[in-house]
């Protein structure tokens, strides 16, 4: 290409810039002009704009306007875009709170969730959004049990119990490997009551068994030795770690001693049962 004709393409690049009109979300007359004007910077692809349409509208369509709950959700979409997590994760909160019983609500509260669980990265890191995720997937079970949403939801939820278990696995640790035994069991424990069928599980039972060991827990060793062996029959760390650990046993009851012989003339004789003392 000729330098002229550089120069020439140029300028009309710089005049048709120029003739562009700035996107102005307060130009527009009526909320229908507003509403069409942000979709199709929307599709554009020009999120700063689009979140300033929509963001109007949010605030100045009355709340039985149909076009409310449309807009929060593309206000909400936006912000995913500029991957602006929480101002999307409220915004699509917002959407299905306000609006429960909108075609738009169950993907509305999915799209909250995921939004929340993006900003809990890894288990070691503060939870509180990990909570936000896991609240917000408990209500889409809850408020739409047939959606079609819920297999996914139901899958990306266990994925976030499972860092739950992770996170409380890893403070027991903390604990475990400075011979801090008795703090770092009640998270084991934790583990293994709040999260039982999540991967972690298993591993907070085998630190369990060496715990109780270290300390000399017999019985709780035994107990927890039981359970690992009755799930994970055939698991060789299982097997390795329960090493020398027998099975728990039951204590017998004592013989209950012979009444004397029930009276023919007198009232009957009754006979009480001996104590049984607790299981070991």
């Amino acid at each position: 290409m000729h330098s002229s004709n550089r120069v020439l393409l140029a300028a009309l690049l710089l005049i048709a810039a120029a003739c562009q009109r700035e996107f102005r979300a307060t130009d527009y007359q009526t909320n229908d002009a507003l509403f069409k004007a942000a979709s199709e910077e929307f599709a554009r692809g020009r999120w700063d704009n689009a979140v300033a349409g929509f963001e109007k509208l949010t605030t100045d369509l009355s709340a039985r306007d149909t076009l409310l709950p449309r807009s929060h959700w593309f206000l909400a979409r936006a912000h995913i875009a500029r991957e602006e997590w929480v101002l999307a994760a409220t915004s699509f909160s917002r959407l299905s709170e306000s609006f429960p019983d909108d075609t738009l609500a169950d993907d509305s509260a999915l799209e909250a969730a995921r939004a929340y669980r993006r900003m809990w990265r890894k288990p070691a890191l503060d939870p509180t959004y990990g909570e936000s995720a896991r609240l917000t997937y408990n209500t889409l079970l809850s408020l739409y049990p047939t959606s079609q949403h819920v297999p996914a939801a139901q899958r990306e939820l266990a994925e976030l119990e499972e860092m739950f278990a992770q996170k409380n696995y890893i403070s027991g640790m903390y604990y475990f490997r400075r011979g801090g035994f008795d703090s770092g069991i009640i998270y084991f424990k934790d583990v293994v009551n709040r999260w039982p069928t999540s991967p972690t599980a298993r591993m907070a039972q085998l630190r369990l068994v060496e715990s109780y060991k270290a300390i000399r827990y017999k019985d709780d060793a035994q107990e927890t030795c039981a359970l690992l062996r009755t799930r994970f029959p055939s698991d060789a760390e299982v097997g390795t770690i329960c090493t020398g650990v027998a099975l728990p046993t039951t204590a017998a009851s004592p013989a209950t001693p012979a009444g004397p012989p029930p009276s023919t003339t007198g009232p009957p004789v009754t006979t009480l049962a001996p104590v049984v003392p607790p299981t070991a």
